[in-house]
């Protein structure tokens, strides 16, 4: 009988399609432009990645109440729906959280914040967490050029600005990494006629993406800052430690003892810091992806954002990794002078060792010779009891034979001596 072309004799693995369908489960925003988009990231200030992220999604259904909108599924991470004018974006992440609100049309005034009004005062102030970052972004439809640079001009600072022209000059983005006196960021996207709105969607979100990765990056560079002075300060004992071992060592155990405690705060440095480190380099590694995709080409002689993140985002992922590979390459120091410290510790108390097992032979040695020298006293005086009782018993009858007791003292004597001898000898042989 032939089989169903929709059945398959093989079973499917339990999360086959949860896995296919999570590579689908956070699509691009559709926007048309023009339009506006207000961001929020949202993080714990503490083991953020432990959290309990049944809190976020209770801050989210609180948030979706007021609206009357539908709640996310059981532990979900993500939902995108209509909440009020404007359509909302929300995203859980590892450490964060992001909230994103998609409005059509433009305010007058350019990046007024109206649109951030729409996340309540008191909704923010219950907030499980701080804020990350925060950003507004204005989507433009061309208006050439010259009026492009104008607008530049007006709301960026120049002296950081970063503009570009992207996805095949399909759009122009800008945006200076500042915040403004309200507390966000600020990004305008403008787009030629012929830019899908799907583009715009992905173009949003890339910017987004940039910023929010960006700033939890920089958490690392401000970590290494935090214990650049604990670094200093370990370092600078180790090398203390290592160059009093190029000598002669007067305590060596008490110096074992120091590395070893510089040993122990620099495994504690590393475990406080390895999470923070590698997801830095995660970080680093998606905002310079999201930048690449941006097919970035220069616009009116401006620096473009992967210029701008050279010149001003790199040297502090450097310093970072630098930090990071100090702090390995002292914990890998400490670790071989412990080793070698203690091998010569264990070189000199073996020597020490050696030094007392011959002290101890020598003192067997004597013990001997003095047990010896017991023994001989000790086979004269049992001999010279025994001559005595010898002679009790045995003169009556050395008198009935005409024996003297002087003779009989001469026989019995040597008699007694080596009996007394063998006798001392064989108690001996058997202890």
């Amino acid at each position: 009988m032939p089989r169903d072309a929709h059945t398959s004799p093989v079973a499917d693995h339990d999360l086959r399609y949860k896995l296919a369908n999570e590579l689908h489960a956070r699509p691009f925003p559709t926007l048309d432009a023009p339009c506006h988009a207000a961001y929020l990231a949202i993080k714990r200030p503490e083991d953020a990645a432990s959290r309990d992220k049944g809190e976020d999604r209770a801050h989210l259904i609180a948030l979706l109440d007021r609206h009357g909108a539908p709640h996310p599924s059981p532990g979900a991470t993500h939902w995108f729906g209509q909440l009020g004018r404007h359509q909302l974006k929300w995203e859980a992440h590892t450490e964060f959280v992001t909230y994103t609100l998609f409005g059509d049309g433009l305010a007058e005034r350019p990046f007024d914040g109206t649109t951030f009004a729409a996340f309540p005062d008191d909704w923010l102030a219950a907030s499980p967490g701080v804020r990350m970052t925060s950003a507004l972004v204005r989507v433009e439809t061309w208006p050439g050029e010259e009026a492009i640079a104008e607008r530049m001009a007006e709301w960026f600072v120049p002296e950081s600005l970063a503009a570009s022209r992207v996805l095949d000059d399909s759009a122009t983005i800008a945006g200076d990494f500042r915040i403004d006196e309200k507390g966000h960021m600020r990004f305008a996207v403008f787009v030629q006629d012929e830019c899908g709105s799907r583009r715009i969607g992905r173009i949003v979100q890339r910017l987004c993406e940039i910023e929010t990765y960006k700033t939890m990056s920089m958490l690392g560079f401000a970590r290494v800052r935090d214990m650049g002075s604990d670094l200093t300060r370990v370092d600078e004992a180790l090398t203390d430690l290592v160059g009093e071992m190029t000598g002669d060592v007067a305590k060596p155990d008490a110096t074992l003892k120091s590395l070893l405690a510089v040993s122990s705060e620099l495994e504690a440095m590393g475990a406080r810091s390895s999470y923070r480190f590698g997801a830095t380099a995660a970080y680093e590694a998606i905002v310079n992806q999201r930048i690449e995709v941006l097919r970035e080409e220069r616009f009116g002689g401006r620096q473009t954002f992967a210029e701008f993140m050279m010149r001003r985002y790199d040297p502090a992922m450097r310093t970072v990794k630098a930090a990071q590979g100090r702090l390995a390459a002292m914990s890998e120091r400490a670790s071989r002078a412990s080793s070698l410290l203690r091998t010569r510790v264990d070189v000199e108390r073996s020597a020490q060792n050696q030094s007392l097992l011959e002290s101890m032979d020598k003192r067997a040695d004597l013990q001997l010779r003095l047990q010896k020298t017991v023994e001989g006293l000790s086979v004269v005086a049992i001999s010279y009891y025994a001559v005595n009782l010898a002679l009790y018993v045995l003169e009556p009858l050395a008198q009935g034979v005409g024996l003297g007791k002087l003779a009989l003292t001469a026989i019995v004597t040597p008699i007694v001596i080596l009996g007394v001898w063998w006798m001392v000898r064989r108690i001996r042989k058997r202890i």
